[in-house]
């Protein structure tokens, strides 16, 4: 009897610790997804141009001013020069465009980098306009049709990220809850035996709270083992990841884990052993 009840407890463990490692993964690879998505709305690069005549005071005022704006997270200023010495822009007009037009065509503008709340269109409508009336501004563009496109496709992705995670999650609790109750189910007789000398609830439930907080501990640790292997492997094979830099990341959900798998255990296992202990004798084998 022992044995059995050895080897149920060894199984449920172990199968605690494999849902604990899925959950891990699964809130790892959701993080590292979102965070990518929030890259990349911060990648978005408005062209701001400047009309001839600012000065370089006025330029920096501008420039000051634009910075400031909540949309905004950089402003670089891009000369005129700098422009036509571009390598890129070289190979793209093979020609002398100054010898041809005498002078430099090419304006002066500020490259502005937007946060990813730029991603609200009329937030962003309302910063370029405000822009558009900054005495010295000629001209505000960004790629709006792109920009729309890339956050329609971001949003959709981070809805079904965020229901795949959510249906996981109940997946996963839902097993964890069954297989601490297949575990309580083989305690059954010392229940039933309990109860017949006249022990109180809390003296029956006590000794099943205290081995499944332990039985948590120990599948948090486990998982967390194999959560560890998992990410320095991945990080072995694929450097360019950087997973390694995630420290603290990783620890967080390390800790998760095995903080979600004592809590599970133990709020299971008083579930469960009350169902049984408040059960009739008579009635506890067909539970």
């Amino acid at each position: 009897m022992k044995g059995k009840i050895l080897r149920s407890y060894t199984v449920s463990t172990i199968s605690i610790a494999l849902v604990l490692f899925v959950l891990g993964g699964i809130g790892y690879t959701i993080y590292s997804l979102f965070s990518s998505a929030h890259t990349l709305r911060e990648g978005v690069v408005m062209l701001v141009e400047l009309k001839d005549s600012v000065t370089e005071e006025q330029r920096d005022s501008l420039q000051s001013q634009i910075s400031s704006k909540s949309l905004v997270a950089s402003v670089g200023f891009v000369s005129k020069e700098a422009k036509l010495e571009d390598k890129e822009f070289r190979r793209a007009f093979d020609v002398d465009i100054e010898g041809i037009l005498g002078e430099n065509p090419l304006p002066d503008s500020f490259d502005v980098t937007l946060t990813a709340e730029a991603s609200d269109s009329a937030a962003l409508m309302a910063l370029v306009e405000e822009i558009k009336a900054l005495d010295g501004i000629a001209h505000v563009s960004y790629p709006e049709e792109l920009l729309s496109q890339v956050h329609s496709v971001l949003d959709t992705m981070q809805l079904l990220l965020l229901l795949f995670g959510g249906a996981m999650l109940i997946i996963s609790l839902v097993l964890l809850n069954n297989t601490v109750r297949l575990t309580i189910i083989s305690h059954r007789e010392a229940i039933k035996t309990m109860k017949l000398v006249g022990a109180t609830k809390w003296f029956i439930t006590k000794p099943f709270i205290a081995r499944s907080a332990v039985q948590g501990l120990i599948a948090g640790i486990v998982a967390t083992l194999l959560f560890g292997g998992a990410m320095f492997g991945i990080d072995h094979t694929l450097p360019q990841l950087g997973i390694a830099a995630q420290i603290e990341l990783l620890a967080i959900i390390a800790a998760t884990m095995i903080v979600a798998g004592v809590v599970t255990a133990v709020v299971s296992t008083w579930i469960t052993v009350a169902k049984f202990v408040n059960m009739k004798s008579n009635k506890i084998y067909l539970y």
